[in-house]
């Protein structure tokens, strides 16, 4: 091979069969040739946009076993549709290999969309939607979002946010404090009410649609969890950042539509935003552990750059609440920062 020639490129064997698999749907006669990219996620799933026969564009969800399993998309997709919620519709299967064939709720997310002008209707379609989600809530129908699951994502933490990212050792007393801030977020997140949550309600996974807005996406990991739980990730979301005030009203407007839905949200405003921050909290340690996961073992560094705005978000909740301080103090220590005074309730 001269020097002038490029390798060979590998041959993506998954992509292989799913033109293979998409030339059997006699059913939904589609343009195989036209196969292209349309996302990728944190996880090993990967999605592809084609056209179709009838002029329309659909998508075909690749998710490799055995890293992932398209049955809780599939049964979710069912549970969200029922609701009322604008999810893709399930045109073909191959659970066994791993491949969907979804109907296109376009290329336009949130996230692309959103600007000052924008966002109130946004935000309020996708408030809309959550408090229906929410009030067609049940137990039992989803796995419960509970102590052993929370701890486990906060574990991430220390293990890969102080431990691989910082490369930092903690003493006993360390650990020990650290522990006990995750007792109190832990104690607050368990005692909230419970209900049906998506777990990644945010500008990503929202796309703007003309008629049933948002459409939604990535909720195969739906659980029954705490209520404060999508609000706050959706208005504390690691991609965009809103001011507190802004944030508040938005925050104000969910509680009080979520009241007149007959939903168990705290009567006092202020209990409710302390619930808020707290599960902001976990979920935002959660993510610091995520992100620092993903590019030290997955090599995906985009995520790095996401994780100051994580950080503030963190720090500013830490600061507000005294049993949460020790976690500001362990930070500043760890990276080298000067102890900030905040206010204490």
């Amino acid at each position: 091979m001269s020097l002038s020639q490029s390798p060979p490129a590998v041959p993506d064997l998954r992509q292989t069969q799913i033109v293979e698999w998409l030339t059997t749907l006699s059913a939904i006669p589609t343009l195989p040739a036209t196969l292209r990219p349309a996302s990728a996620d944190a996880s090993f799933r990967r999605y592809f946009r084609l056209d179709a026969v009838d002029g329309r564009t659909l998508i075909v969800m690749d998710a490799p076993p055995p890293q992932e399993d398209v049955k809780p998309f599939i049964e979710i997709a069912g549970l969200f549709a029922g609701i009322g919620l604008s999810v893709p519709e399930i045109l073909a299967q191959d659970v066994e290999r791993g491949f969907l064939l979804l109907s296109d709720l376009g290329s336009t997310t949130y996230l692309q969309q959103l600007n000052d002008d924008s966002a109130p209707k946004l935000y309020m379609d996708a408030i809309d939607a959550l408090v229906l989600l929410q009030t067609k809530s049940q137990p039992g129908v989803l796995p419960e979002y509970d102590r052993a699951f929370l701890l486990r994502e906060l574990q991430i933490f220390p293990e890969w946010y102080l431990g691989k990212h910082l490369k930092a050792s903690l003493s006993d007393q360390q650990t020990s404090d650290l522990n006990k801030v995750f007792d109190a977020i832990l104690a607050n997140n368990l005692a909230q009410p419970q209900v049906f949550i998506h777990r990644d309600y945010h500008s990503r996974n929202l796309m703007v649609l003309p008629d049933g807005n948002p459409g939604v996406l990535d909720f195969q990991g739906a659980l029954f969890g705490p209520i404060t739980y999508d609000i706050v990730s959706l208005l504390r979301d690691v991609y965009i950042q809103w001011d507190e005030a802004q944030v508040l009203d938005w925050a104000i407007r969910y509680w009080e539509r979520a009241k007149r839905a007959g939903l168990p949200v705290n009567p006092d405003i202020d209990i409710f935003y302390r619930d808020f921050e707290y599960m902001g909290l976990q979920r935002h340690l959660k993510i610091l552990g995520l992100f620092a996961r993903l590019y030290h073992r997955d090599g995906k560094e985009a995520y790095l750059k996401d994780i100051p705005l994580v950080m503030e978000y963190t720090r500013k909740t830490a600061l507000r609440y005294r049993e949460l301080i020790p976690l500001v103090r362990l930070l500043d220590k760890l990276e080298d920062k000067a102890v900030q005074v905040g206010y204490t309730f």
